[in-house]
């Protein structure tokens, strides 16, 4: 799996959440003025998806298009549950029809030993297996109210970054970031009295 460390070397400051869609959501910086989009064009959007490669279904990328209409479809869901508003329930079903676009079969490779179960994807209803994997997370977090529970929002209120918080501790986004940066305006403050 990508680390932290190599999101953020390709220059993405979040990535190796542990919800590939939440990595999607967390590629758009709400808080900057003008709306920081860090999938600029089709070179960004290839990148990002080629250091997800290793969670996802085999195949090209997505288009710049396709990803971010799912990018902005999960960050309405996820901001109407962080908000307590139910969403419109267009948003829901398209993100089950994003998810139903491609579906899956259980499907045995090899035999005695060498015998694995892999999953198919079948896209002949012109979904993306990638998206309708993203899609598919986001359905099976949403569904699970234990789960969507660590879904937070970075304490720097300068950030629109989300993740879960699967340490009830953590803070912020990301230690290196927005944490380093509290540490720093403490530390600030601390030796300026």
């Amino acid at each position: 799996m990508t680390t932290l460390t190599e999101f953020q070397a390709a220059g993405f400051p979040m990535g190796a959440e542990p919800l590939v869609a939440l990595d999607l959501v967390d590629t758009q910086a709400l808080c900057l003025d003008p709306v920081r989009d860090l999938l600029s064009d089709e070179q960004e959007n290839a990148k990002w998806w080629a250091l997800q490669a290793d969670r996802l279904p085999t195949g090209p990328p997505p288009s710049l298009g396709a990803t971010r209409r799912l990018r902005s479809l999960l960050r309405d869901l996820l901001d109407a549950h962080m908000t307590g508003v139910a969403p419109d329930p267009a948003l829901i079903a398209d993100l089950n029809a994003v998810a139903a676009a491609v579906p899956t079969s259980p499907r045995l490779d090899g035999w005695g030993a060498d015998a694995r179960a892999e999953t198919r994807w079948h896209d002949d209803y012109n979904g993306h297996p990638a998206l309708a994997a993203l899609a598919g997370e986001a359905i099976r977090l949403l569904a699970d109210p234990a789960r969507l529970s660590s879904l937070r929002a970075c304490a720097n209120p300068a950030c629109s970054m989300l993740f879960l918080a699967e340490n009830k501790r953590r803070m912020w986004c990301a230690a290196n970031v927005c944490g380093n940066r509290a540490r720093v305006a403490r530390h600030y403050e601390k030796t300026r009295s």
